[in-house]
């Protein structure tokens, strides 16, 4: 097994790989990274390849000539394999740690999906690098929801949360339509940011690139009152398996109408109805603590409201 550089003529090959792998994301494709202004980040994505073919990739970048580190430019990153056996495991693993020694490397760092995302569970790797000298360097607390079919969406939510879904389905006033209005959804999401004093993760032009490039994998869900936009949710659809809240957004004038409760059943309930098994609420820490593993307690119980249950996203780190 050997490693290599990926060059843009790997680029289809690449894609490809991570669409039939076990543990891939969009987060993991080149067409993904393609949404980054060209100079925003130096690459270094790494191909594992036996016989000349394809057993692992590793999206990610070198960092001061010494670390490391994926994702960057991502929220997942990590090693993405098939359903490896363990023994494939552990050569991937090995054959990682002594191209890195080559290089020069000092440390590596790396931050996977959780594990609900993975076609078949599947801890080979994680075993792997634990066993060749990884160790843990953070956990952050996700919230998903896991999907059935054949239950009732509204009767697992919280008492309260299914009476404000119940109004709002009998409000005549209120809508919630599928659409491509970031014209209308990224204003309220930046003024909502703002009130925590952050920016959104990505710009407007950011949102409409990926939906240039990845036209199935973003799906934007608007709640009206009155034709006006109240709030909304963006939904990335990160692989086979599992969808992601990844922004809410809330013109908090309209609060007492309870449009999130409302939107984030639709979400689940397109989710449900489109064969997906888990939607990711996405991480919940308290993000002005010291330490970065600080658990957000409103938003895990708001979350929890919606039959949410905590899954870890998970950084390994390995330390030459």
């Amino acid at each position: 097994m050997e490693i290599i550089e990926y060059t843009p003529d790997w680029k289809e090959k690449w894609d490809q790989f991570v669409l039939e792998s076990n543990n891939g994301t969009m987060f993991h494709l080149q067409k993904f990274f393609d949404y980054h202004k060209p100079g925003k980040f130096n690459f270094n994505h790494l191909i594992f390849l036996e016989k000349g073919n394809i057993v692992a990739v590793l999206p990610g970048s070198i960092i001061n000539g010494t670390l490391f580190e994926s994702p960057i430019g991502a929220s997942y990153g990590s090693i993405v394999t098939k359903d490896v056996k363990f023994t494939q495991a552990l050569e991937i693993v090995q054959t990682l740690i002594d191209y890195g020694k080559a290089q020069g490397w000092k440390e590596i760092l790396l931050t996977s999906a959780p594990r609900v995302y993975e076609r078949y569970p599947n801890e080979n790797l994680d075993f792997a690098m634990l066993w060749l000298g990884f160790k843990y360097d953070l956990h952050y607390i996700s919230s998903a929801i896991k999907l059935f079919p054949e239950k009732d969406i509204i009767s697992r939510f919280q008492q309260t949360v299914r009476r404000n879904i119940r109004k709002t389905l009998k409000n005549p006033d209120i809508r919630v339509e599928m659409n491509d209005r970031y014209d209308e959804f990224y204003p309220i999401l930046v003024d909502n940011k703002a009130r925590h004093g952050v920016k959104p993760t990505h710009t407007y032009e950011d949102l409409l690139k990926l939906k240039e490039l990845l036209p199935d994998n973003l799906k934007l869900f608007m709640v009206y009152y009155k034709d006006k936009p109240i709030a909304g949710s963006n939904l990335f659809i990160c692989n086979e398996i599992v969808t992601l809240c990844f922004y809410n957004m809330l013109l908090y004038e309209f609060e007492h109408l309870k449009p999130i409760h409302r939107v984030m059943y639709e979400v689940v309930k397109w989710s449900t109805d489109n064969g997906y098994q888990y939607v990711d609420i996405g991480v919940s820490q308290d993000t002005k603590a010291a330490n970065p593993m600080t658990p957000s307690i409103s938003l895990i119980d708001f979350k929890e409201k919606f039959d949410a249950r905590t899954v870890m996203r998970n950084t390994l780190k390995y330390t030459y």
